[in-house]
């Protein structure tokens, strides 16, 4: 028989997060823990074929093996693209006369 692991299984919305603890058989991949959670029976949205995954926020193939006390986390899709938005910031700092090396830009 083999032995039990111990894993969390993270998922979260903006107003809402799930963290699950469950207990697994040696040698569980990523995405059969997660269907073993019932996470995907709570969250419609997630589809493991378009969701990333990651173990301690370090992305990986759901056909990952998991380890005694990993976090398994299912990542949403990003709502806009960083560099655009530090861009926006940037010119927005430049344009108020604050640029510097922490907003962004150079000063005009």
């Amino acid at each position: 028989m083999p032995s039990q692991l111990t894993i969390e299984i993270a998922y979260a919305l903006p107003e809402k997060q799930s963290l699950m603890r469950v207990a697994v058989p040696d040698g569980t991949t990523v995405q059969k823990a997660i269907e073993q959670s019932g996470l995907l029976s709570l969250y419609q949205e997630i589809d493991l074929s378009v969701n990333k995954v990651g173990i301690w926020n370090k992305v990986c193939k759901v056909d990952a093996v998991v380890s005694e006390g990993d976090r398994i986390e299912i990542y949403r899709p990003l709502i806009a693209d960083p560099k655009e938005v530090r861009k926006l910031r940037a010119q927005k700092a430049k344009e108020e006369g604050r640029a510097n090396k922490v907003t962004g830009g150079k000063p005009l």
